[in-house]
């Protein structure tokens, strides 16, 4: 299968409340030989103030974020949606994707109306994440790269300081396309090094495979990173399905403790074996490509508690609760905005049959499909878009409304509730920036003047 490895940039680090600014992806065959390049780029969306440590990072200038000669993020999203059908199948894969711009990604389908959110796995494609297997690497082969280290002596695992450090000397740090091509160069290093752990790798792409190697109750080893530490195996066994969740696998740590002391145990200890830190019972997502290697030689002790939890199908029942349990919906908890709830249920297939038909059609026709979904979350971020691309369709009320959202949007208290960059967030963002002396003062009164933008529309009186 060919490995289409993308890379986003961005205008901050939240899936939900920034968008991508820039797209790149490379098509190569399964031996990395480049079949196709692309490289996009778009304007900033109305309601979006971007961070300006972003900006910093990325080099993008305030002029383009709001360049007309640029498609617009719904027209951008249409652009990536189409390629990824036209690429399909593939392996789609990136440098920490899985955990970010597959997260961006997503978002960014779900908040346009595109009818696949999830076109990266669906059609035939699987998804992988380079980075994840360096961890693998480090894990089994590490003396098989030169590993950065920072002035505090811990290793990192950045891209632009693992790639150049290996051989890359052609990265342009921080934009989309280079951080593919330094993306493609390390997963090519690990083919070539260390081909079986590669293969292993690869098969893990598929959650049934990954399922299968579980099912069987071997002894396994999960990698995994935390915080700021080195990788680190976890040799385990599998113990059951989170309950309504089948992508969620619990592992049980054949290291730290003895299954046959949890099988009458009471659920509060079962589920402080699943919920504590350090936790005995860790969670393992089967369709997230996990770092889940085979253990030549388990010892003895592994193997005994391999077979105590195959041979209790009610503890992994339980287990399979506990895992279920850890995260309760709260029925008083007020409602998320709408951009959290991209994981309340399905499209039903009217409506993923109104979305085929949204993206091709003028302003006009959208507004009436917007009024015909019967999914609540869909017609809010329709009448939002209808409000950015076409306001010449809104009532004068509508018009009102939409710049009444937008200003309380921008000035909203920074609360744990507003998880989106505001017009004061921003600020002290640009005077980090100034302080940090990582842009010159050209630069930085680029930032100050954009910002000002927002800040004079905030003051600006409801339109009529």
């Amino acid at each position: 299968m060919a490995f289409a490895f993308y890379d986003l940039e961005t205008t901050g680090t939240s899936p939900a409340f920034d968008q991508p600014l820039q797209f790149a992806a490379i098509l190569t065959d399964d031996a990395f030989r480049e079949i196709e390049r692309i490289n996009l780029r778009c304007r900033i969306a109305p309601h979006i103030i971007p961070s300006p440590w972003a900006l910093a990072v990325t080099g993008v200038r305030p002029g383009q974020l709001l360049d007309p000669a640029l498609p617009t993020l719904f027209e951008f999203t249409q652009d990536i949606g189409a390629l990824i059908d036209r690429w399909s199948p593939a392996t789609w894969t990136g440098f920490n994707s899985i955990r970010f711009d597959e997260e961006m990604l997503r978002q960014a389908f779900y908040q346009n109306l595109q009818p696949d959110v999830f076109a990266t796995q669906f059609n035939g494609n699987t998804r992988f994440d380079v980075l994840t297997a360096l961890y693998a690497v480090w894990h089994r082969h590490p003396d098989l790269f030169h590993w950065p280290i920072d002035a505090s002596g811990r290793v990192r695992f950045k891209l632009d300081m693992i790639a150049p450090l290996n051989g890359f000397t052609a990265h342009n740090a921080h934009d989309a396309l280079g951080d593919v091509e330094a993306t493609i160069h390390i997963a090519r290093l690990i083919a070539q090094r260390a081909p079986a752990l590669w293969a292993e790798l690869q098969g893990n792409r598929d959650k049934r495979h990954v399922q299968t190697r579980l099912e069987a109750f071997q002894p396994l080893a999960l990698v995994e990173r935390f915080g700021g530490g080195v990788p680190r195996a976890t040799i385990g066994c599998f113990c059951g399905y989170s309950t309504g969740n089948p992508n969620q696998a619990a592992f049980f740590d054949l290291d730290t403790a003895d299954p046959a002391d949890y099988l009458t145990a009471d659920d509060a200890t079962i589920f402080a074996a699943a919920d504590a830190t350090p936790k005995i019972i860790r969670s393992l997502a089967v369709n997230t490509s996990p770092a889940l290697l085979s253990v030549p030689a388990p010892t003895a002790v592994q193997a005994q508690r391999a077979e105590i939890i195959a041979s209790a199908p009610d503890f992994r029942a339980r287990v399979a609760q506990a895992l279920a349990a850890r995260f309760p919906e709260d029925p008083a908890a007020p409602t998320h905005p709408v951009e959290k709830q991209i994981f309340g249920g399905f499209y039903s297939h009217a409506d993923k049959a109104l979305l085929a038909e949204f993206q091709r059609v003028d302003w006009r026709r959208r507004q009436e499909i917007v009024a015909a979904l019967d999914d609540v979350r869909l017609r809010q971020l329709g009448r939002r878009l209808v409000a950015f691309h076409a306001p010449e369709l809104l009532s004068p009320e509508d018009r009102s409304r939409f710049e009444a959202w937008l200003r309380e949007r921008w000035s909203a208290p920074d609360t744990q509730e507003t998880g989106w960059m505001t017009t004061d967030k921003a600020q002290r963002a640009l005077d980090e920036v100034q302080a940090s002396r990582e842009l010159g003062g050209e630069r930085v009164a680029e930032l100050a003047d954009f910002l000002d933008g927002y800040a004079s529309r905030l003051s600006t009186a409801p339109m009529d």
